[in-house]
């Protein structure tokens, strides 16, 4: 069973502070973004777990692993080098999908996104080290089959980012949906999805699903581990075996 550690990174009072006290340039709202996510990226990766930038505004982390000082030593660090501030919630589940929800009922128990009163909140709970196993984090590897002989080579980026954009948008809600997952793109055509405990049958329904829906088609490597990069990086070796055997799901 798998017991998934679940970060939600929200900035605080941020849209207010984007057009105060006028609006801000768009380029440097971008700018700060993605510095902040790569500068969250670069902590929680040292310490084996992975961020997702979702609405940049809003990032979300696997985190087993990391403590309560870990947590709050990011809000310390963003504190000292940003104009704003993150507010976290921790939480964790058998889902990732109601990890993150316990994860975000705690930010919001403490107050608005937009309240500025409300700082560096800092609340949830993580696993002690003594009741972690190496069947805590499964993740699941997805790419389009022949993405670039299909699309790169063949469409213009917007069209080829469309149809990419297609098959994440319809396994993301299928795998929401159907297994209390979570699908996040992470570039090119690659998804990545951090699920519960599900077997093979399962990712072979969520192949076909998105193959019915929006005519992609997709292959997925699936590992486990005690941290996202444990399962990550077995999911990448098992989807290396799919491309090299031309098979649909490996483990």
């Amino acid at each position: 069973m798998t017991n998934t550690q679940v970060t939600l990174f929200q900035i605080d009072n941020y849209g207010p502070w984007t057009v105060t006290p006028e609006p801000r340039r768009e380029a440097d709202l971008q700018t700060l973004q993605s510095r902040l996510y790569a500068d969250l990226s670069q902590f929680i990766g040292a310490r084996d777990g992975y961020v997702f930038f979702t609405r940049f505004d809003n990032m979300i982390a696997v985190t087993n692993g990391l403590d309560r000082e870990d947590h709050a030593l990011i809000q310390e660090s963003v504190g000292n080098r940003y104009p704003v501030t993150l507010s976290l919630g921790v939480a964790t589940g058998t889902t990732p999908v109601q990890a993150l929800s316990d994860a975000t009922s705690l930010i919001q128990n403490a107050g608005s996104a937009q309240d500025e009163h409300r700082r560096e909140i800092l609340e949830g709970r993580t696993i002690d080290d003594a009741h972690r196993t190496d069947g805590d984090v499964q993740i699941a590897h997805f790419d389009v089959i022949d993405a670039t002989g299909q699309y790169t080579d063949e469409l213009n980026a917007f069209d080829s980012f469309i149809e990419i954009e297609q098959g994440y948008a319809a396994l993301m809600r299928h795998m929401r949906r159907a297994h209390g997952s979570l699908s996040f793109f992470v570039g090119g055509d690659n998804v990545i999805v951090v699920c519960p405990d599900l077997e093979r049958a399962d990712y072979l329904e969520a192949i076909e699903h998105v193959e019915s829906a929006v005519d992609v088609t997709m292959q997925v490597g699936v590992g486990t581990g005690a941290s996202a990069h444990d399962a990550g990086y077995a999911a990448k070796h098992a989807l290396e075996h799919c491309r090299a055997n031309g098979t649909r799901v490996e483990f």
